[in-house]
């Protein structure tokens, strides 16, 4: 359990450095979203420019079976690099934003 109380603060601890930036849209929003009970992590923007309705996930990470699932980045940080330079070991992250039969060619966890 020490181990999933650890990767939830190193989640947290990431999205939040990821999720304070301001966008050039006033009427759009970063909101992070931190469902510690099923361990869902987001950050999304959410608002308006002008006539389009703006609703992202930037990123999405969970924790499944005591693995950091990355399911979504679409920024150009390396989420997972910067992961394993906080202690997290790289069989326990499984990019889950590619598809199965691709995760044994990484260098990271497969489920």
């Amino acid at each position: 359990m020490a181990k999933i109380e650890t990767y939830r603060e190193y989640i947290q601890k990431l999205l939040i450095k990821y999720g304070n930036y301001k966008l050039d849209a006033e009427e759009v929003e970063v909101q992070l979203i931190f469902d510690t009970k099923r361990d869902h992590y987001q950050i999304l923007d959410i608002g308006w420019e002008r006539y389009d309705r703006i609703y992202n996930c930037v990123m999405h990470l969970d924790i499944k079976n005591e693995k950091i699932w990355i399911q979504r980045n679409t920024t150009d940080i390396q989420i997972a690099k910067e992961l394993v330079e906080m202690g997290v070991p790289k069989e326990d992250i499984v990019l889950g934003l590619h598809p199965p039969y691709k995760r044994q060619y990484t260098e990271y966890g497969v489920a």
